[in-house]
């Protein structure tokens, strides 16, 4: 198997935005912040936390994290849009109360929306700039490939969609209403699922020789999961994400990139 090893990419990436924070900080004396409002305490939601966090440590860029009631959210938002200090702000998802995403996140003002997913946003959201960038770095070409998106979220699979149809791509997309994923599965050349769903893709579903890129994400008797099957895992006919280090470093990665361009605009 073919490993599309997202965290050793991102040791590079963060490299560079080391360096790029130091200009900011000596230079232009301009010190990034990255606001994170967390309303969820979904154990997924952990694991981000502590990542963003690291990686703002790593590369000096301060990092706020305010865990408050959904109820307290906007208000929030308008605060922080006003704080001249604050150069992103993500609204970290899933909300409590998901009925109020697409009101909240359209609150955030677009230069300062570094997740990329609001109406008016002017950055690309973070996943789908990672999920690029790992096809980018492994230099897999998507010319000329039949490309299945698995999952339509606002998150992943559509924004990922429009970028690569952008580019020309022959991209198809699935999701819980499409009545047996199968087919699509078995005649792609390339498969990026972004479900949530545990053991969603089997590996009799896949031929030999295909591109998966595993960007699921949940919680499972108290351990992160992605959408593979475990079967899928012990196969060495795959071009794959592992079960670690895939999509998720790269992703931190994106998002961080996004703060600095924020930096980089306030500078």
């Amino acid at each position: 198997m073919r490993s599309l090893n997202g965290a050793e990419l991102a040791g590079f990436i963060k490299e560079r935005q080391a360096k790029a924070v130091r200009v900011l900080r000596q230079t232009l004396h301009v010190v990034p912040k990255l606001a994170i409002i967390r309303v969820n305490d979904d154990p997924a939601v952990d694991v981000y936390m502590r990542l963003k966090k690291r990686y703002g440590n790593d590369i000096l860029i301060d990092v706020d994290v305010h865990h408050i009631p959904q109820a307290e959210a906007a208000g929030l938002i308008r605060h922080l849009n006003d704080d001249p200090s604050v150069h992103g702000i993500i609204l970290q998802l899933p909300l409590s109360d998901p009925s109020e995403t697409e009101s909240l996140i359209n609150l955030i003002a677009p230069y300062k929306d570094v997740d990329g997913l609001g109406e008016e946003a002017i950055f690309d959201s973070a996943t789908p700039m990672a999920v690029n960038w790992l096809i980018v770095g492994y230099n897999i070409e998507l010319t000329g490939k039949r490309i299945l998106i698995v999952g339509n979220g606002r998150l992943v699979g559509a924004p990922l969609a429009r970028m690569w149809r952008n580019s020309g791509y022959d991209v198809t997309v699935v999701d819980k209403s499409t009545a047996d994923i199968r087919p699509s599965v078995r005649n792609a050349d390339v498969v990026v699922t972004a479900t949530g769903v545990p053991a969603l893709i089997k590996s009799d579903m896949l031929r030999p020789d295909t591109v998966v890129v595993d960007a699921g994400v949940a919680s499972e008797d108290g351990k992160l999961v992605g959408d593979l099957e475990p079967a899928v895992r012990e196969r060495h006919d795959l071009i794959m994400t592992p079960m670690k280090g895939g999509v998720g470093p790269l992703t931190v990665s994106a998002l961080f990139d996004n703060v600095i361009r924020a930096a980089q605009g306030d500078s």
